[in-house]
């Protein structure tokens, strides 16, 4: 487990005292690796206990796992906040002591990791030396950055920054309520990179510094080092705390295999084939000729019947057209089966067991072939896309590449390319939110469906609801 994982915390400049906590270590049965990142609210001394209690409460219910891994990682964030309120009934002075929390579990055995997520502690990826965030900042101020309101600078000197709506110790019971914690699973590939943070590094760091160092060839030690120095080298107004994990393996290649030259093609042939010997011509070889020639005539009595079968049709097709003609009855046209990216694409969404979904090009080959929509039937869904994912029109096909179903109350597509549908995305009642899309050869980007039946309704339709960015699009090159 050498230089796998790693954690750091500090005071920074203008903090007396240190209301941040953080895991970073192998579980028990060495299964995982535990990285989390827990951040105290509530005033001098509160978060700094309410952070400490979080940590235990986790520590405890992950020292034997068991179970599936998010209902546990669920569980311990219910276990924790059970322990802040308890606390908070023992002594007066921390009745509004809460914490923030990111806590991940990475299999590297199985190329998985796993997460659960409140508040604005965050939870970044690193893969082929882009950096992606993967939890949004459950603030006001954090979805108007996530949503492309506001832009990270903007967002990182906003009076309300810190101000969040979701904490550890806001309420009573947390595994009733799965909406008020965010959880999420997705690929840890060999050479990835898991960065769990408080908000003082990314209140002081800008997302293009803090990748500059991740990719740096320092170990992970050096890289908690640098981070947590470069948010105090920018002010270092608030505690800073980081951990760090890695799948150390190495990615498995593949020697490719040379094309056999012409020369050596003929050799090869030569050496494989029978030797061809003179046969006399006697009945036996006019026999095998004959033989020989049956299937050139079976193909020309298929070609016959084909050619028969067209000109049939074609006739049937103008009697339908002349007046009066009874328009012929047709059977039910066939449904091409799904290919294999689109099914596996349609199956990760209905199994996703969060609300965070990373799309990568290298678990999905663009352009993925779309020959039916690919339904969206959830209450909420982030999609992310790494690298260039592309949607494409199968040929005949003329629905939409994406649907929502009416149950979708907010929906988030980012960096997503779509080509060639007559519509590129169903939904229902403005439950859409887009992000750096790419349509292409699209007749209708987006179509807005409104549902309210037998209800009054009111209200009206927004003059703008999509703005259109002036930069043109550039069409990745396939590989």
């Amino acid at each position: 487990m050498a230089d796998q994982f790693y954690g750091l915390t500090d005071t920074g400049k203008e903090r007396s005292n240190n209301e941040d906590a953080f895991i970073a270590r192998q579980s028990p049965d060495g299964r995982f690796i535990i990285a989390c990142v827990i951040d105290g609210v509530g005033g001098y001394k509160g978060g700094e206990v309410a952070a400490a209690l979080a940590r235990e409460a986790i520590l405890q219910r992950l020292a034997q796992p068991s179970g599936e891994i998010i209902p546990m990682l669920l569980d311990s964030f219910n276990q924790a906040n059970q322990s802040i309120l308890a606390g908070k009934k023992e002594v007066k002075e921390h009745d509004s002591m809460a914490c923030v929390a990111t806590l991940a579990l990475a299999d590297t055995e199985k190329n998985q990791f796993y997460y659960v997520h409140v508040g604005d502690t965050r939870l970044y990826l690193l893969r082929d030396r882009s950096l992606v965030k993967i939890t949004h900042d459950q603030s006001f101020v954090g979805f108007l950055e996530d949503s492309g309101r506001l832009d990270e600078k903007a967002a990182m000197a906003h009076p309300k920054r810190n101000e969040i709506n979701k904490a550890l110790g806001f309420e009573i019971n947390l595994s009733g309520d799965t909406d008020y914690v965010e959880t999420g699973q997705s690929p840890f590939l060999p050479g990835d990179m898991l960065l769990l943070c408080s908000d003082g590094l990314t209140d002081m760091v800008p997302a293009g510094e803090i990748s500059d160092i991740l990719n740096n060839n320092d170990g992970l030690k050096d890289k908690c080092h640098d981070l947590v120095a470069a948010a105090n080298h920018n002010g270092g107004k608030d505690n800073i705390t980081v951990a760090l994990v890695k799948n150390a393996k190495q990615a498995s290649s593949h020697e490719a295999t040379r094309p056999v030259s012409g020369q050596k093609k003929t050799e090869l042939k030569a050496a494989n084939e029978p030797a061809i010997t003179n046969v006399p011509l006697t009945a036996e070889r006019g026999a095998a000729k004959v033989k020989g020639n049956i299937p050139v005539l079976i193909f020309a009595l298929m070609a016959l019947i084909f050619l028969c079968t067209t000109i049939w049709q074609y006739i049937q097709r103008q009697k339908a057209t002349q007046p009066g003609a009874t328009p012929a009855q047709t059977d039910t046209p066939v449904i091409k089966p799904a290919n294999a990216q689109e099914a596996k694409l349609q199956a990760t969404i209905n199994g996703l067991k969060g609300n965070v979904l990373l799309l990568v090009d290298t678990a999905f080959k663009s352009p993925v072939k779309i020959s039916r929509a690919i339904v969206i039937d959830k209450d909420s869904l982030f999609i992310k896309t790494k690298g260039n994912v592309q949607l494409l029109c199968d040929s005949g096909y003329t629905g939409a590449a994406i649907s929502l179903t009416p149950k979708c109350k907010l929906v988030m597509l980012d960096s997503l390319a779509i080509t060639g549908f007559k519509t590129g995305v169903v939904a229902y009642n403005t439950a859409l939110l887009l992000k750096n899309m790419r349509f292409t050869n699209c007749g209708t980007t987006v179509q807005n469906r409104f549902t309210a039946q037998g209800k009054y309704t009111n209200g009206g339709v927004p003059a703008n609801v999509f703005k259109v960015d002036s930069i043109p699009v550039t069409p990745h090159k396939q590989k």
